[in-house]
C-alpha cells in the first residue's frame, strides 16, 4: 500500500497530536567535548512551548544536559516520528510551580518530587521539529524552526508553536 505525503497543515495537526496525547520520548545527549551519545526513554509533558522532563540530577543525561544544553528528542513509533532539536534549561531548586509539578505527575504517572536521589526537572525548547512518516510516503519534512541564535548554525524564522527567543541552558544552583 503506498501511502500520499501529507499535506503540511496534516502534518503539523499530527505532530501537535503525538505532542500533546504521547508520554514517552527517546532523549538523545552527548558531552561537551565530543562525548558519546547517551539515549534513554522519558516521559514528558508538553505545555505548548517546551517539553518538560525529569532525570536524576546525577545521570548522564542530567550531566550532559548542565553541561551544554543540547537535545535530541524522538516521539512515536519508527514509522510515524516526530523528531526535535532543542536546547535545554534545568531548573533551579523551588522553581518548578506545584500545579506543573502535579500536571507532570498526572500524566506521566509519577511523581519526581518524591524520588531519592533527587531528580531535576529540565525544560527543552524546541528549536526545530520535523515530522516523519513511512519513506515511500514522505521525507523528513521540517513543521517548526525557530530562531537559535549563531549556536545552532544561524538564525531561523519562528513557525508553529514555539515562542521565539533563544532559552538559556542554565540555571543558577
Amino acid at each position: 500500500m503506498t501511502e500520499l505525503a501529507r499535506t503540511s497543515e496534516q502534518r503539523k495537526r499530527d505532530t501537535l497530536e503525538r505532542l500533546e496525547h504521547d508520554v514517552d520520548a527517546w532523549v538523545a545527549t552527548a558531552g561537551e567535548a565530543g562525548g558519546a551519545p547517551w539515549l534513554v526513554p522519558l516521559s514528558f509533558l508538553w505545555d505548548g512551548n517546551s517539553l518538560l522532563i525529569a532525570t536524576p540530577a546525577s545521570s548522564v543525561t542530567g550531566r550532559n544536559l548542565w553541561e551544554n544544553g543540547r537535545v535530541r528528542i524522538g516521539i512515536g513509533p519508527t514509522r510515524d516520528l516526530v523528531l526535535i532539536e532543542g536546547t535545554a534549561r534545568t531548573l533551579a531548586d523551588g522553581e518548578l510551580p506545584d500545579e506543573v509539578g502535579d500536571a507532570f505527575a498526572i500524566r506521566t504517572g509519577f511523581d519526581p518530587r518524591q524520588l531519592r536521589p533527587s531528580y531535576t526537572f529540565i525544560r527543552i525548547y524546541p528549536v526545530r521539529i520535523q515530522a516523519w512518516r513511512e519513506a515511500r510516503a514522505t521525507v523528513i519534512k521540517v513543521v517548526l524552526m525557530r530562531s537559535c541564535g549563531s549556536r545552532n548554525g544561524g538564525s531561523r524564522s519562528a513557525a508553529g508553536p514555539v515562542s521565539p527567543g533563544r532559552a538559556p541552558h542554565r540555571s543558577p544552583r
